[in-house]
């Protein structure tokens, strides 16, 4: 968890807010950490009326136009009745209002988070596809979202998003005078190269991995939440398709560190990739191409977004010295499956 600390004060004002939403509880409130930490930081509310969660950013350092928590409320809320599955936003709070950070509540979720360890549950071939295409299935729900009638028409522009995407994120690896970073630099051309055009405009989670959903009780498995929306805008749908294949381990292979909090979907009958990206074409109703363009891009990204957060931050997570080459590892690996 990264170095933050509720304060008396800061509790006195988070109740009295609570309270004027009739949400106030019999006891005192206790805010108990959700999840690891390294974005924004998420609180299980206990002492509240009902079950909540308030989620703000982790302090600065930040990445340039990250940890937006109300725009991440905003996308939650245009969300609700859409048959993506997301949890109830009950109250936003702009900086300095109750904290010196924005943050957000909402409700607290049913489920469970799977990440290294597939339920028994889950455990048979059966239900092992099935957790793999229910994650496809609800990626594919999202793409076909109407996020101008949703109202999320300004959240971003999908129009070229591939090149300026790629652009952006090339941006916080290199130095002033604008040189990549060498480490950056083998496999910057053949992205930029082999960028392909957009396969279509939708709202994208862009963090779309098995370890940002919750899934709901039963032995059916079936996604009562998905998480974590920092990251989403509007741009090419087949990100998501690539960053769920991208988030898979294979066997018996060198992992990155997104790939580690996967190792659940290691277990017999969980669909390789070609059926991932089989089963999402089936279900968006379009044609899955230049996929590893896509993987190689997303690992890419992560290796810089992880350098970014080493150069920047103190957080002891990102000072693994492995991380970013594994990352670039795998980004060079898609490359060459390319050709």
């Amino acid at each position: 968890m990264s170095s933050w600390q509720w304060d008396a004060q800061s509790l006195q004002r988070l109740a009295d807010f609570l309270a004027a939403r009739g949400l106030a509880g019999a006891g005192r409130l206790r805010p108990v950490p959700i999840g690891d930490g390294h974005s924004n930081l998420t609180y299980r509310i206990d002492g509240a009326a009902r079950p909540l969660v308030l989620r703000r950013p982790p302090p600065p350092p930040l990445p340039p136009g990250s940890n937006d928590v109300l725009r991440e409320a905003r996308i939650l809320s245009a969300l609700a009745g859409t048959g993506v599955p997301v949890p109830e936003i009950i109250a936003t709070a702009e900086a300095g209002e109750i904290l010196d950070v924005p943050f957000y509540i909402m409700g607290l979720v049913d489920g469970e988070v799977v990440t290294t360890r597939m339920p028994s549950r889950f455990s048979s071939p059966d239900q092992a596809q099935a957790v793999g295409y229910e994650l496809i299935e609800v990626i594919a729900r999202l793409a076909r979202v109407d996020w101008r009638g949703a109202g999320l028409e300004t959240l971003g522009r999908p129009e070229g998003f591939n090149a300026r995407h790629l652009k952006r994120i090339s941006g916080i690896v290199r130095d002033r005078e604008g040189v990549l970073d060498p480490a950056f630099a083998e496999i910057f051309p053949w992205l930029e190269k082999h960028c392909p055009p957009e396969s279509g405009a939708a709202l994208i989670h862009n963090d779309c991995r098995i370890g940002n959903v919750m899934w709901a009780p039963g032995d059916t498995p079936r996604i009562a939440a998905v998480l974590d929306w920092e990251l989403a805008t509007i741009g090419d749908p087949l990100f998501d398709l690539g960053y769920v294949v991208a988030s898979l381990p294979r066997e018996g292979e060198c992992r990155t560190p997104v790939q580690d909090l996967a190792t659940a979907c290691l277990v017999r009958g969980f669909p390789s990739s070609e059926e991932l990206a089989a089963h999402y074409s089936a279900q968006a109703g379009t044609a899955v191409r230049s996929l590893n363009w896509y993987l190689a891009m997303i690992n890419w990204k992560l290796a810089a977004l992880y350098a970014y957060s080493r150069r920047k931050g103190s957080d002891p997570y990102f000072q693994d010295e492995t991380m970013v080459p594994r990352f670039l590892a795998e980004a060079a690996w898609h490359a060459a499956q390319a050709g």
